[in-house]
């Protein structure tokens, strides 16, 4: 009986690789490259590439399958698969990431098939630089790492949670062209608290419960300090960890490694470039603005942040900004005299003006603040029910005439959202400003036997950001992801509507120009990071840029982004 050796990772990306191009290979190519006969004889422009490939999405019966199908196209075809996915941005962004990759993650365990990651356990922290060198693609520039504790609304899913950094990766080369060679996907086994997880035979991860928040936080030093001597380039982005660990981690390492957390910082960005826009369509003066947050985690409490700098950078003191801000959470509103011990990221916004008066439900505290916004990410579907959302709209409409309530139900995926696009422009008679975190479909109403009226909605997708800031980081050799680096990015994308959208009434650009964004985000980040001292780029090169104007950055960017041709 012979043995057969497989082949390593690096040679296995090595013939990948040369398979890149598909059928578009010239007869040339395909004798220098030994391929003669290993595809077929026939030649094809991207175009029927494409199409073979749309048809076979389309005909799947589940979404499951079609990320099933996109996976193996990116393994076997990577060029051909991202030129699917930014052509068709608006249909298969969803199969990538959320919502579908919510499901993916589920069932991890059951639909692997191939490594697409590195996976480090906590018992191998001893091997973890070696581990890192063994990444088949050489000098990675960006890394998503997860440790699978809070996967979206899905909870603790070990290492199932690694399709996370997988589907976000996949976004930072379709919204921004950081080249998927230079793209490496990372999740942390430290056990898992999921039952489910412990008790399924075909769990990939350890079969444990995880250790002490002490020692995950020495594993954690401990890749950090690895990743940055192997690899000392590249940016690290934090990626669905539970709560407190987020904070944590970013507070622990922001100031040493370049690094940042989505969840906390892109989540903020994202809502507060809509948030801009939406203050602007509202009709609701700057100083009568008061927003309620439903969910106080990491995300809420994120974004409640990224919003106090909005107010605070048009005038306002950070007391007089924080004022503005409610948080709820599942045992009511936040207060510093509420009796519970409050977790440490939620103690900024608590609320001492409440003259002992304790809140308990969403209802109630609409009653009290008489808000101008609702934002959710609770992960609670239907959390917004109809006398929440009509409470709302009550609120702002006791203030006068031509004002609208602004409502963002961000929940990820589908299942988990506060309300539907739907229910929000019934519920408020079609005047909501409205974000989702996952995409919803327009809605029509019928006014009559001839005439409709069509709502569009907004999508507050982090895809409109975390990609320029990786990118942005990058491209100006950043040595540190900064605060004021964020927020650029919040206020490049509120700027980067064209007329169309903005007379659409929308906050958002449409997903089909998410890669034009990125470049505008990219290069505001950029511009922040030399402002801020962060730039390692030579004086001489933002000389020239200065000279040159915006257009002169715009066209160093797009030389160095990844653009597949087939």
């Amino acid at each position: 009986m012979t043995s057969r050796i497989l082949p390593s990772l690096r040679t296995m990306a090595a013939n990948i690789t040369s398979l890149r191009q598909g059928l578009s290979f010239t007869p040339e190519q395909r004798i220098a490259k030994n391929l003669t006969g290993l595809i077929p004889h026939v030649m094809e422009d991207s175009n029927k590439q494409c199409e073979r490939a749309l048809k076979m999405i389309r005909t799947r019966q589940t979404n499951i399958d079609r990320y099933l199908y996109l996976s193996s196209l990116k393994y076997q075809n990577a060029d051909l698969f991202y030129r699917l996915l930014i052509d068709n941005a608006k249909e298969l962004m969803p199969l990538v990431y959320t919502p579908t990759i919510g499901d993916v993650c589920l069932q991890y365990s059951t639909l692997y098939t191939r490594p697409e990651a590195l996976y480090i356990s906590i018992k191998q922290r001893k091997s973890i630089k070696t581990i890192l060198k063994n990444w088949p693609y050489p000098s990675p520039e960006i890394c998503v790492v997860t440790d699978g504790s809070r996967i979206l609304g899905l909870g603790d899913l070990g290492v199932n949670g690694v399709g996370i950094p997988i589907g976000k990766l996949a976004l930072y080369t379709a919204a921004a062209g950081i080249h998927p060679d230079k793209t490496l996907p990372i999740v942390l086994d430290c056990g898992t608290a999921n039952e489910t997880n412990l008790k399924d035979p075909l769990y990939l991860g350890m079969r444990s419960k995880r250790p002490s928040v002490a020692e995950q936080q020495e594993f954690m030093d401990e890749f950090m300090t690895a990743a940055a001597e192997v690899y000392p380039e590249m940016v690290v982005q934090f990626e669905d960890f539970e709560s407190e660990k987020a904070f944590n981690y970013l507070d622990r390492y922001r100031d040493k490694y370049k690094c940042f957390n989505d969840d906390i910082q892109g989540t903020g960005a994202v809502v507060l470039g809509g948030y801009i826009g939406a203050v602007n369509l509202s009709g609701v003066p700057l100083e009568e603005q008061r927003l309620v947050f439903m969910g106080a985690g990491s995300a809420g409490v994120g974004v409640a942040k990224q919003l106090v700098e909005y107010y605070t950078k048009r005038g306002l003191s950070e007391q007089a900004a924080k004022d503005k801000f409610w948080l709820v959470d599942t045992k009511g509103l936040v207060t510093k005299d509420r009796g519970d011990k409050l977790a440490e990221h939620k103690k900024y916004f608590a609320r001492g003006d409440n003259n002992g008066i304790q809140l308990k439900t969403l209802e109630e505290v609409i009653e009290y603040v008489k808000p101008t916004a609702l934002v959710g990410l609770t992960a609670t579907f239907g959390v917004f029910t109809e006398s929440v959302v009509r409470a709302l709209k009550a609120s702002v409409d006791a203030g006068g005439l031509g004002r609208r309530p602004i409502l963002f139900p961000l929940s990820n995926p589908l299942t988990k959202a506060e309300c539907t696009f739907e229910q929000a422009v019934t519920w408020t008679d079609g005047t909501v400003i409205f974000a989702s975190g996952s995409p919803f479909s327009q809605f029509t109403i019928k006014l009559g036997s001839d005439q409709a009226i069509t709502y569009h909605p907004n999508q507050g997708n982090n895809v409109y950001v975390f990609p320029g800031i990786g990118l942005g980081a990058i491209l100006a050799k950043a040595t540190r992801v900064t605060d004021n680096m964020i927020y650029t990015s919040a206020a490049a994308l509120a700027g980067s509507l064209n007329a169309e959208e903005v007379h659409k009434g929308l906050i958002y650009p449409r997903i089909e120009r998410v890669r034009d964004a990125s470049v505008i985000v990219a290069r505001e980040v950029m511009k922040a990071a030399r402002r801020d001292g962060v730039s390692a780029l030579p004086e001489e090169q933002w000389l020239t840029w200065e000279e040159w104007g915006d257009p002169a950055l715009d066209k160093y960017i797009k030389e160095h982004i990844y653009d597949p041709a087939l």
